[in-house]
């Protein structure tokens, strides 16, 4: 998954899984000012990592996230299954997150060859991600950008160092602001205007709109826009006579399917129950 928030720079997240691996050193990542950072999903004892030639090994620990510095070429031996999260993260990303929080630019990331951190956001993070890789068709941009940027606040904040100076938004949008917001958002159920388009609209950054989005309508943006998929369903439910994975598809799910999961988790029974009861309803009052 890519996003490209923050002055335009490419944050991307790979699942990487090899469960019978032929012995052989790892490629190379290519030299570049950016890190991976790694949440590893499996153990991997005895691990022989490289960096610039010089090689430790270590017992790489499932559920620890792990940091490499591309400008020093990193690579490891694969000889045993492995299973892992790596966030791309490059430098400009990391100052766009500094620029938007008027804070001094980020340092080094400690990417310390075989050292682990203990982070359960990046767990949080690399699970609701790693569920996200698995139902593609499920996933829109917004909600993509909307979890890369927490990544990358957080790694800024939690590896960087990074102190937010700049007035976080307590008083969230102005009404025309939200109106206009929801109706942008309104506009494409299926979720693939990025963030960043909706957010320059009011001369504002992605993490500034984000937050004060969320002040004013108490939900995040990806979050605000499936429960008005749900409305929208509803309204197809009782207004017309279509089976549900067509009102899936109009009202931006990615099928029958994705609309049960999300509708049941919100209203509390499923679409075809809450139909049948709506009609139900309907036919006694008349």
């Amino acid at each position: 998954m890519i996003t490209r928030l923050l002055r335009n720079a490419e944050i991307a997240v790979t699942e990487t899984r090899v469960d019978a691996p032929v012995p052989r050193p790892s490629g190379e990542m290519g030299l570049q000012d950016a890190y991976v950072v790694s949440l590893k999903l499996n153990d991997y004892p005895n691990c022989e990592i490289w960096e610039h030639g010089n090689a430790v090994k270590a017992d790489i620990r499932a559920g620890a996230t792990y940091l490499y510095d591309m400008k020093k070429d990193p690579r490891f031996i694969i000889n045993k299954p492995f299973h892992s999260l790596h966030f791309y993260l490059p430098r400009f990303a990391l100052d766009g997150i500094a620029e938007q929080s008027g804070a001094p630019r980020v340092g080094d990331l400690p990417s310390q060859l075989g050292v682990g951190h203990d982070d359960q956001v990046m767990r949080h993070i690399g699970g609701t991600l790693l569920q996200a890789l698995r139902r593609p068709t499920e996933t829109n941009q917004l909600f993509i950008d909307y979890i890369m940027l927490a990544f990358t606040t957080h790694a800024a904040q939690a590896f960087g160092g990074l102190r937010w100076r700049a007035r976080v938004p307590r008083s969230g949008l102005a009404p025309w602001q939200v109106q206009r917001a929801c109706e942008r958002l309104d506009s494409d159920l299926g979720g693939m205007l990025p963030l960043q388009l909706i957010a320059a609209e009011f001369g504002l950054s992605v993490s500034h709109f984000s937050r004060a989005f969320r002040i004013s309508t108490g939900l995040p943006p990806h979050q605000w826009l499936l429960r008005r998929r749900v409305e929208a369903a509803k309204q197809l439910m009782t207004a017309r006579d279509l089976s549900l994975s067509e009102i899936a598809i109009s009202a931006g799910f990615a099928n029958q399917s994705h609309l049960t999961k999300v509708f049941s988790a919100q209203v509390g029974a499923s679409p075809a129950a809450w139909r049948r009861e709506v009609q139900g309803t309907e036919d006694s009052e008349s």
